[in-house]
């Protein structure tokens, strides 16, 4: 076993992209802990600390933008490198992320190794 890359918590409503997404991150070294929505991701994020955060926007109970505001307001959570996922691809949308303060956009269908790419750098970035 090599050096963890760093602690990601993957937010998804839809089991099947959460498992997706989970399996590819841990394959590459990543430590991988689940999250299934916004409210989820909130309950779990003081006691897992993790350096990325990936965030599907389209979720029940809490959505990723609501979610990633309430990370960006909070002072133990403001840090946390936040990646938002989703369907969504216009241009308003990557405006209201950017305005949030996400650090990274990807869309679905995404290509794993961009993901990986995207995570690992953040993750470098988050670890100094």
């Amino acid at each position: 076993m090599g050096e963890v890359l760093g602690k990601v918590l993957v937010v998804d409503d839809d089991e099947v992209i959460r498992q997706l997404i989970a399996v590819n991150l841990s394959l590459e070294g990543f430590e991988v802990v689940t999250a299934t929505d916004g409210e989820d991701c909130l309950e779990q994020v003081l006691d897992v600390m993790p350096d990325v955060i990936t965030l599907d926007v389209m979720m029940p109970r809490l959505d990723g933008w609501e979610t990633a505001q309430r990370l960006r307001r909070g002072e133990a959570t403001r840090h946390i490198k936040v990646v938002l996922i989703t369907a969504r691809a216009q241009d308003d949308d990557r405006r209201r992320g950017m305005t949030i303060g996400v650090d990274a956009y990807l869309t679905k269908p995404f290509d794993p190794a961009e993901l990986i790419e995207v995570v690992g750098d953040l993750a470098a970035a988050a670890r100094g």
